[in-house]
């Protein structure tokens, strides 16, 4: 049934009335053929005819059109249809149930209408109620009609309003887990990182070793920098997409000089990058140095590292190498998620990222992505 339905719809309106409207000419010439008929009559059946052509767009013209018709002649095809369609456009009931009065009324008349009461009345009035349910027949599939595509507009607007409720139901949740994480990283990781950046200043105002100073000077600046991301990141993850919340600017390669000077890391920038690379290849060339230089203040103590800046006519990248370390390491907690996050960065830029050891015992990590103007 209902792929039936669905190949009656791709026929085109055009289609249809023509094949109506030439089905109420042929009712019609049927009736009339072989009578002497007048042009008269002719005409009216020509104009009830060809009226099906404007049943669309003026129904209740149409339906008053055809009216001529019954009287001359016993047609159904060319009334029928144009009660069925002004059922279909209207929702005004009295108008149909006068239409399907007047389509009966002029079923039961006779031309002359002197002869319509001259013979019995009885039999009159009998054909009168008969043909009167007839046209209401049409009239009563045309708001059945009307009454299903109603039913159908009805039923997706209740599904689209079940979608939008699951989304929103589906907001409310990714807003719990979010608050969730904003406590733990707030009572967790913020309370850790504040220990670490005491310790580092009691240890730098104690220590004698201006080396030992230096160390914990960097690691309270860290901690204080940690600190004051996660506020933010704690503020963004609160907000959970209700309301717009200020974003901290985003770093840049002119923030290289200040993450190698408070990495606590021996190292020298050399190299420079084209000024038309795009905010978002400058944010990973960032992030790229910023993972490296950590991996070496956690896997390789007193080591030295180069950060080298690279670009050529067609591709621009960076290479962090670092020495062999100088003292053990200590065994720290890591997701290993680093390399891959920054792999993924390299990715989005149509680039690549490598990394491992040197010959020397140190580490390399290198970032390849090709030239675009931003």
């Amino acid at each position: 049934m209902s792929t039936g339905l669905a190949l009656w719809r791709r026929v085109p309106p055009w289609a249809v009335d023509t094949a109506l409207v030439a089905l109420a000419a042929l009712d019609a010439w049927i009736n009339l053929f072989g009578e002497d008929t007048t042009s008269f009559v002719w005409a009216c059946a020509a104009l009830g005819c060809t009226a099906l052509f404007l049943r669309r767009r003026l129904p209740l013209t149409v339906v008053l059109l055809t009216m001529p018709t019954l009287v001359f002649m016993d047609v159904a095809v060319a009334p029928f249809a144009a009660l069925y369609t002004l059922a279909t456009h209207t929702r005004n009931r009295p108008l149909l149930a006068g239409s399907a009065l007047l389509n009966a009324a002029a079923s039961t008349l006779a031309w002359p209408l002197s002869d319509t009461f001259d013979g019995d009345r009885t039999w009159t009035l009998v054909q009168f109620v008969y043909t009167l349910a007839t046209a209401f027949a049409p009239v009563l599939v045309g708001q059945l009609v009307q009454a299903r595509r109603d039913l159908a507009r009805q039923l997706v607007e209740v599904e689209e309003a079940r979608e939008h409720e699951r989304a929103l139901y589906a907001q409310t949740v990714l807003a719990r887990e979010r608050a969730q994480l904003a406590r733990e990283m707030h009572d967790v990781v913020s309370h850790q990182v504040s220990l670490i950046a005491v310790q580092a200043g009691a240890l730098q105002v104690s220590a004698k070793d201006p080396q030992a100073r230096d160390g914990a000077r960097a690691i309270r600046t860290l901690s204080v920098n940690t600190l004051d991301e996660l506020r933010h990141m704690v503020t963004l993850l609160r907000a959970s997409g209700g309301k717009e919340t200020e974003l901290i600017p985003q770093p840049t390669l002119a923030d290289l000089q200040q993450l190698i000077a408070n990495s606590g890391i021996e190292t020298i920038l050399t190299g420079e990058l084209p000024s038309h690379i795009s905010t978002t290849a400058q944010r990973t060339i960032y992030r790229t140095v910023q993972e490296a230089l950590t991996n070496v203040r956690k896997h390789a103590p007193g080591a030295r590292a180069e950060v080298r800046l690279w670009h050529d006519t067609h591709d621009f990248g960076v290479t962090i190498t670092n020495t062999a370390p100088t003292r053990p390491s200590v065994p720290l907690p890591s997701a290993h998620h680093g390399l891959v996050g920054l792999k993924e960065r390299a990715e989005l830029l149509d680039g690549t990222l490598t990394a491992g050891p040197t010959p020397q015992g140190g580490f390399k990590v290198g970032l390849r992505a090709p030239s675009r103007p931003a």
